[in-house]
């Protein structure tokens, strides 16, 4: 019976070793940013991220400035926004890489990191988004995302702790509270 007991103990040891080695974070993806370079997320190892998806010609466009807004009040804070246009509703995202970023620097100012379109959904997902959106994966989140600007929240260590659908403004009391807790 000793002899089982410690056997199944190993096993579930060594299940639980493998599941915790296998768990990602943010900072495991590469990403190219709007110009086409890449951008290696571990670059923003220590900082809070605000990871959203983005569209031109949105009902939440208008969001662009509330995220510039939030941007420029906490990035000397060890916050970022990182953008992720992409067109998987509605359509609402048809410009090229340099359409999107004329558009978002001439109509919001936006100077918070702005990353090449994407896929966010489907079979073409991007496989930050897979992260973002399998709670296997990230520990933390299930579901796919809903519409453009949602948001998700990415502690100091690369974890995802929590989403904000598109309805909850960048600046909400919530995020706030987030972004300004130690």
């Amino acid at each position: 019976m000793k002899i089982v007991l410690t056997a199944l103990l190993v096993c579930v040891l060594h299940i639980t070793s493998n599941a915790q080695t296998t768990m990602k974070t943010l900072y495991d993806f590469k990403v190219n940013v709007i110009d086409g370079k890449p951008f290696d997320m571990l670059s923003l190892k220590g900082k809070k991220v605000m990871v959203v998806n983005t569209a031109s010609e949105c009902g939440f466009t208008a969001q662009y400035e509330d995220l510039q807004k939030l941007y420029a009040l906490y990035k000397d804070k060890d916050f970022v926004i990182v953008g992720f246009p992409s067109n998987n509703f509605g359509a609402q995202e048809p410009g090229t890489n340099e359409q999107i970023q004329s558009f978002c620097e001439k109509n919001y100012g936006v100077t918070f990191p702005m990353m090449e379109k994407i896929s966010v959904k489907g079979d073409d997902i991007n496989p930050l988004y897979s992260w973002l959106t399998t709670k296997s994966q990230n520990g933390k989140v299930d579901g796919s995302v809903k519409w453009n600007f949602q948001k998700y929240l990415i502690d100091e260590n690369g974890n995802v702790v929590d989403v904000a659908y598109s309805v909850e403004k960048p600046g909400s009391g919530r995020i706030i509270k987030w972004i300004e807790a130690k």
